[in-house]
């Protein structure tokens, strides 16, 4: 897929011709007859290209060029000169540019070097992603575990929507960690230091939830013989977390999406406004929006904490990270247990795998925990549901799977280590290394939690 392409020139003649080539060629562009204008919509990890001439008035091509790369020093910016403009050509290479093409240039030539920029940009950014994520998988607090695309994709949206200020709203079902995404958000975020609160509102007796969320004073009602700060209100700088918003009453729902537009709140028994500065944060395990039509949950609610949405894979639709989120939950279990991890045979992993966890993360954590609890002698209490897994298979599909299952228990029993894993597995260094690169299996995520 092409990377989006900015092109400025004064000349709309040139913007059209570059615009109809590039259309052609399959490169979205965006045409600027003004550098300024252009680089208003520029932004610090703008997916794209910018071909530039260097020539127009008010700022020419060498100010865009400073100013972008100020922005972001890797931006891919190609400079366009007309004849005799070659000492200019060579100062913008000097500054950063990433090419310069002299006019009249090829098509070809133009093509080429927008191909070979759009191969670097895609690795710069991919960089940056990878560093994002190891820098949030590597601090203390929550870790989003899992090699599976929509896992990879979850974890990028959170690194992008972590400082907005904006409320997320989350879905996912039944022990799907709708939980670990709100704290792994909330502590990957500048308003880690403040307070996460989580509120189950399905927990919570009607009669006593709107107390619990805003407070009250003393004598605002019978039993209140002191102030209390709410839940929203000792939450402030930091995130609330509404688990289960889909249980949240009528009424109540009509005051929270007061707090949620004015950013402020009254305690119960009083007129007096308190300013609140959080990030809230809902979770929901049913769609809200057939609630909506079904007039079970307020419309404008909805679409007031919809304003970025995350949605969390069920595990049955990733089963390629069962290995390492068991061998995961055992090291915990074990750690608080005080015994050993118990090793995992590839049987016992084919039946993990071929197993439907309708309860998701948390049933498979429990299932880890009595794994350690019974010394590794079982890794299900009820049958096992082979939901098409293995059945249904080509033979290549079932031989590939069978090896993948193989590859895992090794690594697992042997911590990761490779030159273990040759020896058992009787196989050279750069097959098993193929191998392990063909299904996606990472020494590290095999090493042991202590």
């Amino acid at each position: 897929m092409s990377l989006p392409v900015i092109l400025i020139d004064d000349e709309s003649i040139i913007l059209n011709a570059l615009q109809q080539l590039l259309s052609i060629e399959g490169f979205e562009s965006q045409v600027f007859n003004s550098a300024s204008d252009a680089f208003k919509t520029l932004t610090p990890d703008w997916p794209g290209i910018v071909v530039t001439d260097i020539n127009m008035p008010g700022m020419d091509g060498i100010a865009f060029l400073r100013e972008a790369l100020k922005q972001d020093p890797e931006l891919p910016v190609i400079m366009l000169t007309g004849h005799g403009d070659i000492s200019t050509a060579v100062e913008a290479m000097r500054i950063g540019a990433y090419d310069f093409l002299e006019k009249p240039f090829s098509n070809e030539h133009l093509l080429d070097v927008l191909r070979r920029a759009s191969d670097k940009r895609k690795l710069v950014l991919e960089n940056r992603q990878l560093k994002e994520e190891l820098s949030a998988q590597g601090t203390a607090g929550p870790r989003i575990l899992g090699n599976n695309p929509k896992i990879k994709a979850l974890r990028q949206v959170l690194a992008r929507i972590k400082d907005i200020p904006a409320d997320v709203l989350i879905k996912g079902e039944t022990g799907s960690g709708k939980d670990l995404v709100a704290r792994y958000l909330h502590y990957n975020s500048k308003r880690a230091n403040e307070n996460f609160v989580a509120i189950n509102c399905g927990a919570i007796p009607e009669t006593m939830i709107e107390s619990e969320l805003f407070g009250f004073e003393a004598g605002a009602f019978t039993s209140a013989q002191k102030r209390r700060v709410g839940k929203i209100e000792h939450a402030n700088g930091g995130t609330f977390f509404l688990d289960e918003i889909e249980s949240m009453p009528m009424p109540l729902q009509i005051k929270l999406l007061r707090v949620l537009e004015e950013r402020k709140i009254e305690p119960l028994g009083t007129n007096k406004a308190v300013d609140l500065d959080i990030r809230f944060v809902a979770a929901a395990k049913v769609d809200l929006k057939e609630l909506v039509e079904a007039g079970q949950f307020r419309e404008d609610l909805y679409y007031r904490l919809n304003v970025i949405n995350v949605e969390i894979p069920p595990l049955r639709e990733r089963k390629e990270d069962i290995s390492l989120l068991f061998q995961h939950f055992t090291a915990i279990a074990s750690s608080r247990f005080g015994t050993d991890v118990p090793k995992l045979d590839s049987e016992q992993l084919y039946k993990l795998e071929s197993h439907n966890w309708p309860g998701n993360i948390r049933e498979l954590r429990n299932t880890a925990e009595r794994f350690v609890l019974m010394g590794g002698e079982s890794v299900q209490s009820e049958p096992v549901v082979d939901d098409g897994q293995a059945t249904g298979m080509t033979l290549a599909e079932k031989v590939a799977y069978f090896e993948r299952s193989v590859l895992q228990s090794a690594l697992q029993e042997h911590e990761g280590r490779l030159v273990d894993v040759q020896q058992q597995l009787g196989l050279p260094r750069k097959t098993l290394y193929d191998k392990m690169r063909k299904y996606g299996l990472v020494k590290d995520d095999f090493k042991v939690v202590q």
